[in-house]
């Protein structure tokens, strides 16, 4: 490594260090204004996020870290190539809701039935990041406008499909029926943790290797750095965009069939939206510079939040809105960087590719 990477790589490990730092110091003035006991916060937010009986919770925070670090993946991929991609909420919702109808008519196939309807989240929130492709290429729609937009489709017409024709109407609620268990997510032996952990950990190495190792990857690097400069070098900026808007929407695809085949097993309205795993996963990878290597540790940070913020109120009488507090201060931390991604990314007066 050379001495400028080594500087750079320096920079980029005390920026993040800085930024916890500054968290943490920050979550302790919001405990001293609730009038919290600090010891029995700090006791019951560790308890809570990586403590319980067999170690119940620090379960529950891998299955929400998988989540999180899977739209974090999906959100860097775009961002890194300068696309201002802010669909994913989108993505993952059509992602889940495909996954399920497929899990549901796959059910005979076993391991075959759970690969099938993983394929199909994944090509179905490839497709939907597409359409933003295609208004930005074709229409002149900026990426930025036309990925957001695509949310609110996402949402509604999933919200129509699981309250009247496809709903479970014995179940009470506005849902899919139960999946059989050949289609769900082997858990781990013991555990209430399925596999879905082990298929982001592949996606996370299949993602460094391609951002560091192949044409692609350099392309992309490229892109993000200077747009302007990538179409005039002759890169095919256009097989770019799609390339990378269909990859970070096949993952986030992926991990809204993670969600429904492993963790709920049908599909709820609204279970991948109020969670926010998809505004989250986008912070998390802003908030370490779009850094790969630092995504695991920020999706480990934001699914302990989320985990443990419960065991606060639990314990100490902490209000667990604090924990949307929190996250509220990050992206005011992360806000900046928006700015210089947003620069970046396409806008309807370079949708003429080559």
């Amino acid at each position: 490594m050379s001495k400028i990477n080594k500087t750079k790589t320096a920079g980029i490990v005390i920026e993040t260090l800085a930024t916890f730092l500054s968290i943490s110091l920050i979550i302790f003035f919001l405990l001293y204004l609730a009038d919290a006991n600090f010891s029995e916060a700090i006791r019951g937010f560790i308890k809570s996020s990586i403590g319980g009986r067999k170690n119940a919770y620090l379960f529950t925070t891998f299955s929400k870290m998988a989540l999180i670090t899977g739209m974090a993946i999906a959100a860097l991929i775009a961002f890194r190539a300068g696309l201002f991609n802010i669909g994913g909420e989108g993505q993952l919702v059509v992602g889940g809701l495909v996954s399920a109808f497929v899990g549901l008519s796959v059910a005979d196939f076993g391991l075959y039935g759970i690969l099938l309807a993983l394929a199909s989240g994944m090509a179905a929130g490839a497709i939907w990041a597409l359409l933003s492709g295609f208004l930005t290429i074709y229409m002149g729609v900026p990426l930025l406008v036309g990925s957001l937009l695509l949310n609110y489709p996402a949402r509604y017409i999933s919200s129509y499909l699981v309250s009247h024709p496809f709903r479970d109407v014995n179940s009470g609620l506005p849902q899919t029926f139960l999946l059989p268990k050949s289609v769900w997510l082997p858990y781990f032996q013991g555990t209430r943790l399925d596999v879905g952990i082990i298929l982001i950990f592949l996606v996370y190495l299949f993602i460094l290797v391609i951002s560091q190792k192949t044409k692609y990857g350099y392309y992309s690097k490229c892109m993000g750095i200077s747009f302007s400069f990538a179409k005039i070098s002759g890169l095919p900026t256009k097989k770019i965009v799609f390339e990378t808007l269909a990859l970070s929407g096949a993952i986030a695809g992926l991990v809204g069939s993670i969600a429904v085949l492993g963790i709920h097993h049908r599909f709820t309205d609204g279970m991948l939206v109020q969670p926010l795993y998809a505004w989250t996963g986008i912070i998390a990878a802003l908030m370490v510079n779009l850094n790969l290597w630092g995504i695991p540790l920020a999706g480990f940070f934001f699914a302990a939040i989320s985990t443990g913020a419960a065991g606060m109120e639990r314990i100490a009488q902490v209000p667990k809105e604090i924990a949307t507090i929190i996250q509220a201060i990050i992206i005011l931390f992360v806000v900046g960087k928006l700015g210089s991604l947003g620069s970046a990314s396409i806008s309807s007066g370079e949708s003429d590719h080559d």
